[in-house]
């Protein structure tokens, strides 16, 4: 018996130490993959930026790359990425967060049972469906509506990355605000809140780290958003002067100049990528600082 418990023993602790070689391969890979790209990015990307020059290719304003005199700002691109990520965020925020808000707080189940599985399928349909919804209802509706000369622009921009970006922000806050503790809720409304103060002024603070980290998300996909951008914007990379200005965001331009682009072009595409690149690590390390600093 003493012998067949210490082999059982020693198949347990086998078993585990294979099952932590998995998981510690699998988070390796994971590190490689993101090193490897970054490399790659990289060294394809920066020889073209210091060739141009770092001052005239991220605050230059003309993207002529076809010229005879050929010219690679690509200010107006980090502009429209910009402008564009912020618009849905201010757009998509709040929306997200107080439709999470009744679907954990107020609404009854069987509403949480029909919006639940509507919202879970916003957050499966693939970019091109929402491009071509943008491209086939939001783009002649300001086309009409707001005398745009074409509908295409910043504006259609903003609404489809906003739509796409609350599937995210809903999923993830529904889930920080149904992992309050019942006793803070229960307690605000002992001391004579009511539910919407216990909502706004006890279970949202408590939730703060996971609300900031779906704006995180939401943030990362509006600003790496391709297809459905590249089917709206209007794809003309000069600067935004209004809402109804066409323009063609960083990822948009990568997409749709890779097709014809020459070696030097190709280079500096890959140049826009390094750009791109640096921003989402500084805005994941800023939004990081952010959550782990409303955590404590």
């Amino acid at each position: 018996m003493k012998d067949v418990s210490v082999i059982s023993q020693r198949k347990g602790l086998s078993y585990e130490k294979a099952i932590e070689s998995v998981f510690f391969i699998s988070a390796l890979l994971m590190v490689l993959s993101v090193v490897l790209i970054f490399i790659y990015i990289f060294m394809e990307g920066v020889p073209p930026i210091l060739k141009i020059g770092l001052g005239p290719f991220i605050l230059g304003t003309q993207w002529t790359p076809t010229y005879t005199t050929p010219q690679y700002g690509i200010l107006p691109m980090i502009m429209a990425s910009l402008i564009g990520m912020m618009g849905a965020i201010l757009v998509g925020v709040p929306i997200g967060i107080f439709t999470a808000i009744m679907l954990a707080e107020i609404a009854p189940r069987p509403v949480t049972r029909i919006l639940k599985p509507a919202i879970e399928l916003l957050a499966g349909i693939p970019s091109v469906v929402y491009g071509f919804f943008g491209l086939t209802v939001i783009v002649p509706f300001i086309r009409v509506q707001l005398k745009s000369p074409t509908g295409t622009g910043l504006l259609a921009m903003i609404i489809i990355l906003a739509i796409m970006v609350i599937p995210t922000i809903v999923n993830i806050t529904e889930n920080s605000l149904r992992a309050v503790p019942k006793e803070y809720k229960e307690g605000s409304l002992a001391l004579g809140a009511s539910q919407i103060e216990t909502i706004f002024k006890v279970t949202l603070p408590a939730a703060k780290s996971g609300i900031l980290a779906s704006v995180v998300l939401g943030m990362g996909r509006a600003i790496g958003e391709t297809m459905a951008v590249i089917m709206v914007c209007g794809n003309i990379p000069k600067m935004p002067q209004s809402l109804l200005s066409t323009v063609s965001p960083m990822t948009a331009t990568i997409a749709k100049d890779m097709s014809y682009a020459g070696p030097f072009h190709r280079s500096a595409l890959f140049g826009i990528g390094v750009v791109l690149f640096v921003f989402i690590i500084l805005l994941n390390l800023v939004l990081n600082l952010l959550v782990r600093k409303a955590s404590r």
